[in-house]
């Protein structure tokens, strides 16, 4: 989809931004302003480059697709010689999208890509190694390692974040009051979150809306020393069930119990506005950081977000790439398509546009030129996830090959659990033989 009268419009909303912005000498920091005076920024050197088209993909909603938009359109106002193509739509469409494509040869110079996908196309030797491209075209010195880093397979780095999110409860603090909790214990447990949950459940209330299985449990396992999949990928990262079977037996007890909804009631919530939470009927949603935002304008009231259960919090946090840009191995300008990554990691004035909708910047100076325009939703993002640097440790490695189908075993047995189908221990077992048989061809 080239979407070519969404692209006008932009054009439209975006000339005298991008204007500006090549006017005052790209407005870019880092490596970006150095990009911009490579290619002239519309002076004479580059006037004398050959022409280039590059393709983009991304997924996304529809604030999402008008920013980016704009930003193609200061990146190209910046570098005449350069014509980009934009390919955007929703989760599901995109990844339909993309597999033939992948399959063809045929990918996006330039393609968003998830965490769940990045070990999957990039062993198939169909992302491009970024590595070589390091302090040239693409400057992370203002960029910790630690989010840099959270795009490699190996000593390959196959994606360059896009922004950072760490795992949190958004909640409303006056529902927490109806239940008789004034405030969150700072050195909360999982014994503390079932005991407000059965006081939310006496209030009338639901705790929450439910936790994606292999999300929340992988933050489990890590609280214990352990990851959801083994370093090479060919197994589970634990071996005591033990650990299954104490995570989710508390969770599907208070399903039973009727203090968490059941998954015919989840499945009845097609989206943010019917969100139980939303219409003031759960205390909290347990979701992304990035995702605060969109929650708190959706329920247009305040909320708050905390931090994790403990015990061994801390060694259980960690920085998410929310998303990544890569590099196709197939593409004909792979250096030409770092540099527009370049652009969109370090530009203060494309990040003015984007604002966190990604993850927190990971470049220091963006972070600190967005500081004064951010409203109090979005700062308080930023001030979470600048805690959840000090107090977390190094990502798990990317998911392996097989990830997607594992996940979808696991969410099987935890819905057969609490439809109260199969025992704990049956649902453990059942999962454990289900990612055997599926990464034992890894």
């Amino acid at each position: 989809m080239k979407a070519w009268v969404t692209k006008l419009a932009a054009i439209a909303v975006s000339a005298s931004l991008a204007g500006c912005a090549a006017g005052a000498g790209g407005g870019t920091q880092g490596s970006g302003s150095d990009a911009a005076g490579a290619t002239g920024a519309g002076g004479a050197a580059a006037e004398t480059q050959e022409p280039i088209t590059l393709r983009i993909s991304w997924w996304g909603s529809q604030p999402r697709h008008d920013y980016t938009l704009k930003i193609i359109e200061m990146y190209e106002a910046q570098n005449p010689h350069v014509n980009i193509e934009e390919e955007y739509s929703s989760w599901d469409d995109y990844w339909k999208r993309l597999a033939p494509q992948a399959a063809a040869g045929e990918l996006p110079d330039i393609l968003q890509m998830s965490i769940s996908y990045l070990a999957q196309y990039g062993e198939q030797n169909q992302l491009a190694d970024l590595t070589p491209h390091l302090g040239k075209e693409l400057n992370v010195d203002d960029i910790s390692p630690m989010v840099v880093d959270g795009g490699k397979l190996g000593d390959k780095l196959y994606g360059m974040s896009l922004g950072v999110t760490a795992l949190a409860f958004q909640y409303d603090p006056e529902l927490l009051k109806k239940a008789g909790v004034e405030s969150i214990d700072p050195n909360w447990t999982w014994d503390d979150y079932v005991e407000i949950a059965n006081k939310a459940k006496a209030a009338g209330l639901y705790m929450d809306t439910g936790m994606r299985p292999e999300v929340f449990f992988s933050y489990y396992l890590r609280t214990h020393g352990k990851t959801l999949f083994s370093a090479d990928g060919t197994s589970l990262g634990y071996d005591d069930d033990a650990l299954f079977i104490d995570f989710f037996g508390r969770l599907a007890g208070l399903v039973h119990d009727g203090a968490l909804m059941t998954p015919d009631q989840r499945a009845q919530v097609k989206g943010l506005e019917d969100d139980p939470m939303v219409k003031g009927k759960a205390i909290g949603i347990w979701q992304w950081s990035n995702q605060f935002i969109g929650l708190q304008q959706v329920a247009n009231r305040e909320l708050a977000m905390f931090h994790m259960p403990g015990p061994n919090m801390s060694q259980g946090m960690f920085l998410n790439p929310g998303m990544y840009f890569s590099v196709s191995e197939n593409s004909e300008h792979k250096a030409e398509a770092v540099k527009f990554i370049d652009f969109f990691v370090n530009d203060v004035e494309a990040n003015k546009l984007i604002l966190g909708d990604r993850g927190v910047p990971g470049s220091s100076k963006v972070k600190e030129a967005l500081k004064p325009m951010l409203t109090p939703q979005q700062a308080q993002v930023f001030d979470y996830v600048a805690w959840a640097e000090q107090n977390s440790t190094r990502m798990d490695p990317p998911e392996p090959k097989g990830a997607g189908e594992v996940f979808a075993a696991l969410t099987t047995a935890i819905e057969q659990l609490d439809f109260g189908q199969i025992t704990v221990e049956e649902a453990a077992k059942q999962f454990r033989e289900d990612a055997s048989e599926i990464l034992s061809s890894n």
